[in-house]
């Protein structure tokens, strides 16, 4: 099959995402890279707050990108494109956290979650008003809230992700992770307690850094991507009958 060449990136930012999807479902690599950028920080984040492991996460997030590649054809734009690619993400993480752990379902860890209890972190100090300092202190800032956020229990950390850090609204979690609303809120009420009793309320300015997934690694994600389902962008020198 022929891949189409794709237009410039900049003509395809200003698209909506049904009509990314669409260019997309044409083999249109540059839109399909742009669904990818889009959507790259939400997911990690989201598939990281199941394994708790950079590289683990990553690969998760590849993995979920060929899979709603091959299933665009079943998207009708019921739901938000973002929130039909976390479903896919999030059963890609629990899937493979079931395969490796025999990870138990989300209703039956509910009644487990505090069993043994949760990992705790000592708050630090404030660097001082140097720049350098304060860099430092904002990546150590980071680091407190991400063990942190490891810590907890597995319901609550999916929960806290998706609200305090991608910043979800309380119905979209609700929607993914097939919960009540009160639900929702109930476990990042619990989430939120046990993180405050790690965490002193200065490094929550800090969240909004957490698990960040850009630049080099964003691009670097779509590449792979667009490799392992055939849509690489073909050197000019070989575009005249380059096959897909």
């Amino acid at each position: 099959m022929q891949v189409q060449h794709a237009p410039h990136p900049d003509k395809l930012d200003g698209l909506a995402d049904v009509e990314l999807v669409e260019l997309a479902r044409r083999r249109n690599g540059a839109a399909f890279r742009i669904i990818m950028q889009r959507n790259n920080q939400r997911l990690f984040r989201i598939a990281r707050a199941v394994v708790r492991d950079d590289s683990e996460a990553e690969d998760i997030v590849q993995a979920a990108y060929v899979d709603a590649y091959a299933g665009l054809g079943s998207f009708r734009g019921e739901a938000n494109l973002a929130t039909w690619l976390t479903r896919i993400v999030l059963n890609e993480a629990l899937g493979r956290r079931r395969r490796q752990r025999q990870l138990v379902g989300l209703e039956v860890l509910d009644a487990e979650a505090w069993r043994g209890g949760a990992a705790m972190i000592e708050t630090q100090g404030t660097a001082s008003d140097t720049d350098p300092e304060r860099a430092v202190a904002r990546g150590q800032m980071r680091q407190l809230i991400e063990t942190a956020v490891d810590g907890l229990p597995e319901i609550f950390r999916i929960v806290f992700v998706m609200r305090d850090v991608q910043e979800l609204s309380i119905e979209e979690t609700a929607d993914v992770l097939g919960l009540p609303p009160a639900t929702v809120k109930t476990r990042l009420h619990r989430a939120r307690h046990h993180l405050r009793r790690a965490l002193d309320t200065q490094l929550s300015s800090a969240l909004s850094e957490a698990f960040p997934f850009d630049g080099a690694r964003c691009t670097h994600t779509a590449d792979i991507v667009l490799q392992r389902i055939g849509l690489a962008q073909v050197p000019p020198g070989r575009r005249d009958g380059a096959e897909g």
